[in-house]
């Protein structure tokens, strides 16, 4: 009698401890990803900083975030300076510069066209999420489906009525690497999570998975997009208009 109290003790003490341990773990990692973020950063910028404009020299303790701070600023500027007509010739200058050197020029290019990519043109990115089978039939691997665009591949190996689609295939828990792949659109299983729970799905190794959304079908089979609700009084101009003389007395 006396194994059943300490067995339930002990099983509450554990639940209680992985509670805490879910809660407190994501809070942790996080702060530690930012703490770190943030003193990469200062370690990057504050040498440059004149001593009289930093504030370590003036305190006990040095001041952490003053470089990020500092960078942001940085960055802001250059922009607003690059946006101006003096600014972008300074800037195309550079660029011819750095265009004459043989090795820099291919990785410069390379940066700056993904960076403009990713940053700049929302509608070039990753649209949706999709699964093929890789690495062999019976097996299926979660893809990232990038736009449609017309490339000498397609003009090579596309088929008629089924084009090819670049789709990215990213490795579980690092998603920002993976395979880029040319895959029919035929075999391309589309999906409707978003790209931010793809992602979710990847990190998490499959452990934590987005819901699943039911979808309204019509009569026919036929989804229905958007909020199913009961018609509203102006869809109905014949009840809506009718007033208190046209009813019946009673």
């Amino acid at each position: 009698m006396s194994d059943a109290p300490k067995t339930s003790g002990m099983t509450r003490l554990r639940n209680y401890f992985l509670t805490g341990f879910i809660v407190c773990a994501p809070l942790a990692i996080t702060a530690y990803i930012a703490w770190s973020v943030i003193g990469w950063v200062d370690s990057w910028v504050k040498p440059y900083i004149p001593a009289r404009y930093s504030p370590d020299t003036y305190l006990p303790f040095p001041v952490p975030g003053f470089g990020l701070i500092v960078a942001l600023v940085m960055i802001t500027l250059i922009g607003f300076l690059t946006a101006n007509i003096v600014g972008r010739a300074i800037v195309g200058f550079g660029e011819r510069l750095l265009g004459r050197m043989p090795l820099v020029r291919g990785v410069y290019g390379s940066l700056k066209q993904i960076f403009e990519t990713v940053l700049s043109n929302k509608g070039d990115m990753f649209r949706q999420v999709g699964l093929v089978e890789y690495p062999r039939k019976g097996v299926w691997s979660l893809v990232f489906v990038a736009g449609e665009k017309e490339t000498e591949i397609n003009q090579k190996l596309d088929q008629e009525g089924d084009p090819l689609i670049a789709v990215f295939m990213p490795c579980t828990p690092n998603p920002t690497t993976g395979f880029l792949m040319y895959v029919l659109k035929s075999d391309i299983v589309l999906l409707d999570m978003t790209i931010e729970d793809g992602a979710k799905l990847i990190v998490s190794a499959g452990l934590v998975a987005p819901e699943v959304k039911s979808k309204m079908m019509t009569l026919d089979g036929q989804p229905i997009n958007g909020t199913v609700a009961n018609p509203s009084l102006a869809s109905h101009p014949a009840r809506s208009s009718r007033t208190a003389s046209s009813r019946p007395n009673k």
